[in-house]
Parts: C-alpha cells; sequence; structure tokens
C-alpha cells in the first residue's frame, strides 16, 4: 500500500437567500461567509472588550482572588507552575507580568522540562519547587488531574491555586481552589477558554478585588492597564486551537490590534520579526502558524523557560536574542519533524490491514505508531500530520525519556470531528484497567503513557473503541466550504475583506472556497510546497496558487484539470501584492 492522501467528500454549507441583507455593509462573500457560520447579527462582529463575558460567574474566582489579594498584601512568596507548551508560556507570563504590576514582590515560575517531569503539577515538580520556599503555588493550563502533586504541596503546607481549562477526571485534586470552567456545575458561559484565558479572568477579578479594597490607592502602585497582556492572552489562545467563540474572537481580535498598533511585548514583536510577518497586518493564523510554532519549540526540544523568558524580557535586544535561539530551534524541530513523518508513513505502508468481510484491506479506525527513534517532543505534530493524510484518529508514541528505567512509552493523540479522543481514552481506561498509566486532554488532542509491553493490547483496545463510535460518514471526511467564487471575485479587494473578517480559527474557520481549476503548470518550491498556474476555465484567467506539505507525486504526472478547495490569499512580494490561493485540498475530476 502507497500511502496517499484520504480522499473527502466537499459539501457546501447552506446559505439562505437574502443573506447579504443582514450585513448590507459588508462585501456580499463576506456576508454568505458569515452566515455559514451562523452569525445572524452585527452584535457577534463586535469584538469590543465591553462584550467580554463577567468573571464572577467562574467558579472559584473569589476565593482564588482572596488568597492571591492576602499573598500580595503579605509580600508572600508566589510560585506559578506552567505547561510547556505555547498556551502554558503565555499563560506564565501573564501571570508573572500582570502580579508584579500589581505589587507582588516575590513571584518566581516554574515549569516542568517535558523529558524529566512530564505534564503538570507532578510530586518530582513540587520536589524541585520546595527550596524556593513558596507559600502560593499558582497552576496554570495545568493542574486539574495533579492529584498527587496537589496533595503533596499541601502536605508542605503550600496554598495551591488550580488554574486549568483541560477537562477534569472523575477525582479532582484537593486543592484550596480550582478555576476551570470545565468543571462540573460551573456557570461561566464559555468553556472554550484556553488556559491564559483563565488565568486572564482571575487576574481581571484580582484587580477589580485590590481596587474595592483600595490596595493601589494605599500601596501608591498605578492601577494596571490588564489591555497592555492581550497580545498574549490572544497568542495562547490561537496556539492552543479552542474553538473561537465569541468571546474567544474578542480576546483574540483585542490582542492583534494591539499588535497591529505597535503595542505589544519586546518577545512577540521579536518572533513576528524573525516569523517575517509584517506587525502591521498580522491576522490569527500568524499567531497560530508563524509565532506558536516558534515558541512551542522550545518546550519540544530543550526547555520553556527560553520562551518564558523571551516573553517577558522588557529589553528589545534582550527579547531578540531569546527569539533567535527560539527560531533556531523551530529549524531543528522542523528537520526532526520531517524525518519523523517519513518514518511514519513508511510505517503505514509496511502495516499487515485489517479486512472486513465485505470491504477491502484498510487502516485501522483508531491509529497507533510508534518508532523508538521518535523525538517525544515532536510526536504530537507527526500525529496531527498523519491524521489529516488518512483521515482517523492517530496515535503517535515515543520512547518515554523521563522514566527510561520503567519501560514506558508516552503518546500524543490527535483526533478528528466528531470523535473525542479523551472519552475514547477514558473508555478504553474504564474498560482495561492498568493499561493506561495516565492520560488527559481534550475532543481532538489527547496525551498518555503506557507501558511499552502493552503496546499491542493498547491498539487493539483502541481500535475497538473508535470502530464502537464511528460511523462510516465520521471516517469518510467532509470537507465543508464556503461554495464557489466567481472569476471577478477572484481580486485583493475580496481578498483582503476575508482576511480582516477575521479572527479565524478552530470552530470559526476561514473561508474556503471550491471550483474547478486547469492545472497549468506546478514546481516544487522550499522542498515540501508545490507553486501551481492555474487556469480559470470561464475565462482563460490565470492565478497563482501554493499548496503546502504536499508532494509532486500526490497529484497524477498527467493531471491537467483539479478540483480544489482554497482560501483566497494575498501574496506580497518585492513590493507587489496579488491574490494567491491556498490550496487545502484538491482531487482530479
Amino acid at each position: 500500500m502507497k500511502t496517499t492522501h484520504h480522499k473527502k467528500q466537499i459539501v457546501r454549507r447552506p446559505v439562505a437567500d437574502g443573506c447579504d441583507r443582514l450585513f448590507p455593509r459588508l462585501h456580499p462573500v463576506l456576508a454568505r461567509v458569515y452566515a455559514g457560520r451562523d452569525i445572524t447579527a452585527s452584535e457577534s462582529l463586535d469584538y469590543s472588550l465591553a462584550r467580554l463575558m463577567p468573571f464572577d460567574t467562574l467558579s472559584g474566582i473569589d476565593d482564588a482572588t482572596r488568597l492571591l489579594a492576602e499573598a500580595i498584601r503579605s509580600d508572600k512568596r508566589i510560585l506559578i507552575v506552567g505547561d510547556f507548551d505555547a498556551d502554558g508560556a503565555t499563560s506564565c507570563a501573564v501571570a508573572v507580568l500582570a502580579l508584579r504590576l500589581m505589587g507582588a514582590k516575590a513571584v518566581e515560575y516554574l515549569v516542568p522540562n517535558r523529558f524529566e517531569y512530564g505534564y503538570g503539577l507532578t510530586p518530582e515538580i513540587v520536589q524541585v519547587a520546595l527550596p524556593r520556599q513558596p507559600d502560593v503555588l499558582v497552576t496554570v493550563d495545568n493542574g486539574v488531574s495533579s492529584i498527587a502533586g496537589v496533595k503533596m504541596a499541601r502536605d508542605h503546607g503550600i496554598q495551591v491555586i488550580v488554574t486549568d481549562h483541560h477537562l477534569p477526571g472523575a477525582v479532582l485534586p484537593d486543592a484550596d481552589v480550582l478555576v476551570n470552567p470545565n468543571l462540573p456545575g460551573d456557570g461561566f458561559p464559555s468553556k472554550c477558554l484556553a488556559g491564559v484565558g483563565v488565568i486572564f479572568y482571575v487576574l481581571l477579578a484580582l484587580r477589580a478585588r485590590l481596587r474595592e479594597t483600595g490596595w493601589f490607592e494605599d500601596s501608591g502602585l498605578p492601577e494596571p492597564n490588564m489591555a497592555e497582556l492581550l497580545d498574549l492572552v490572544a497568542l495562547g489562545t490561537m496556539a492552543d486551537v479552542v474553538p473561537l467563540d465569541d468571546n474567544n474572537r474578542i480576546l483574540v481580535a483585542q490582542g492583534l490590534a494591539r499588535i497591529r498598533s505597535g503595542h505589544c511585548r519586546p518577545g512577540m514583536a521579536a518572533l513576528l520579526t524573525l516569523s517575517k510577518r509584517d506587525y502591521r497586518r498580522i491576522v490569527a493564523a500568524d499567531l497560530a502558524f508563524a509565532v506558536g510554532p516558534r515558541l512551542n519549540a522550545a518546550g519540544r526540544l530543550t526547555d520553556m523557560s527560553i520562551g518564558i523568558e523571551c516573553l517577558l524580557a522588557d529589553r528589545q535586544e534582550q527579547a531578540l536574542e531569546l527569539a533567535t535561539r527560539l527560531d533556531h530551534l523551530n529549524r531543528k524541530r522542523q528537520s526532526i519533524e520531517s524525518t519523523m513523518q517519513t518514518q511514519a508513513l513508511t510505517l503505514l505502508d509496511g502495516m499487515d490491514l485489517t479486512q472486513d468481510s465485505a470491504e477491502e484491506k484498510q487502516l485501522p479506525f483508531g491509529l497507533c505508531l510508534y518508532d523508538r527513534t521518535w523525538h517525544p517532543g515532536v510526536v504530537g505534530i507527526v500525529a496531527s500530520r498523519i491524521k489529516d493524510r488518512v483521515h482517523r484518529p492517530v496515535i503517535a508514541f515515543a520512547d518515554n525519556e523521563a522514566n527510561t528505567g520503567d519501560d514506558e512509552v508516552r503518546g500524543s493523540a490527535r483526533s478528528i470531528a466528531g470523535l473525542h479522543v479523551r472519552d475514547i481514552l477514558d473508555a478504553v481506561a474504564t474498560q482495561n484497567p492498568g493499561l493506561i498509566v495516565r492520560f488527559g486532554g481534550h475532543a481532538m488532542a489527547a496525551g498518555l503513557t503506557i507501558h511499552h509491553a502493552d503496546l499491542p493490547a493498547f491498539r487493539h483496545a483502541f481500535d475497538l473503541e473508535v470502530r464502537r463510535r464511528a460511523s462510516p460518514e465520521t471516517l469518510q471526511g467532509i470537507l465543508y466550504t464556503d461554495g464557489a467564487l466567481d472569476d471577478d471575485a477572484l481580486n485583493l479587494t475580496l481578498a483582503e475583506a476575508l482576511r480582516a473578517g477575521g479572527p479565524w480559527g478552530q470552530a470559526f474557520p476561514e473561508p474556503l472556497f471550491d471550483g474547478q481549476f486547469n492545472l497549468l503548470s506546478r514546481r516544487t518550491v522550499g522542498a515540501r510546497h508545490l507553486k501551481l498556474v492555474l487556469g480559470v476555465p470561464s475565462s482563460g484567467r490565470r492565478v497563482d496558487g501554493i499548496a503546502f506539505n504536499m508532494k509532486d507525486d500526490d497529484w497524477p504526472a498527467d493531471a491537467k484539470r483539479v478540483h480544489i478547495a482554497y482560501r483566497l490569499d494575498v501574496n506580497a512580494f518585492q513590493g507587489r501584492r496579488n491574490v494567491q490561493l491556498i490550496v487545502e485540498y484538491m482531487n482530479f475530476p
């Protein structure tokens, strides 16, 4: 078997007639796009901070701010314990910066090294924290599953405030306070906050409490402008791929507005420069696909402290130096990823495939891949790439370098729409006690640890559970588009309107169109992308296109016509700006 891209069904979103009348001042195509995302009132496009959901419905927030206010007033030592991804890094930086602005005199952070300690507030990380003698420990983007670590910290007399957004398990840690919109019974209207969004809300509430009690007046401190941290909130939100509901779109839109106006952290500015992004024209996708990966590279390959220090840096020179280190790490990560992806495809091609009685040989419904040489910090990206290629849940495993003596492997899971991967792992764990050492995550992404010897049993159990939940339609893969564009709509005016119409992201997807084109030429650029010249059949007009992360042999050698799903974008090169189609998917009539 030669692994090819999974063939998807292209379905155009239904849009009621007259949608352009809902937004008469907008380009009619943009109005159509909004209607296809159930935006039926202009209020949903109002991204002013006044529309942010209030913090007072977030359970535990009163107790959390009471403990933090007391810690600030009493000069207690506060330790922030973060996670080693971009959401964790931005959460950590936002917490440290805001607490210092509010008058906390002893604020430090600690982020676990992925390879030594693994994820979350583990007992091992508490042991590292103890010499710092913290009075209050605050987790950001982790903690809801840290039962043993929270207990150990409290047994040593440390107050523990858990702020997290991950889905809780059946048992909650016995922290002094838990703040998580996904806790049972929590009344916060949005369950989609990233970890950085949760701590940002806690800090908004803390500022309000300190204001009401006269702290800023008494201490002579200026009341901090929390909006100054929204560039980091936007970055963490986009990098963690949480759904962009109304509330998250406000946070991201406000962060982007600050960046575009030149008001952002020096570390953010440096990362944008090295990403070759013009801060004045930045969009949400730039945070997700250019800045986020550079920040994540530190946690994947070495230590996320480099990324956090970059975000905390006050001087441009220091920020640029740290950002350059992150950029170099990201280039190394890309090289490792490319090798691992090739190895993963080779594993697929060599698999002993299952065969149903009435069906041809096929891949498992739930796919597990492992290679002893794989880098544990990069398996999540590989799982995502293979998931996109074969359209089914994928778990990529690597040896657990934190515990090489006890024969554990660590997996990173990525799933598809309609299959909640954390719930699948929960079911596997319940039906097979002891098979999974630990796990946690979201609907679309999760992490787990198992014993190497249990890999075959886990492969079987995971596939069975996915088969139990997946319908044929789920694995078929449906690609929803916003329909076709007329020849005269392929212009810069519409491309700019769509670009500015976001922020686009998870659950609020960037506009995607589809249509048939003549394939006039193609060539490989940058080793792994295809540069295209496409012809519009109705007019013969030529338009440029590019297909990222596609190989030339993914396209038939004699292809003359292609049906593509594409985004309309602006290609700026050497001072010239032209329309360009970003090919997301292709099929050959």
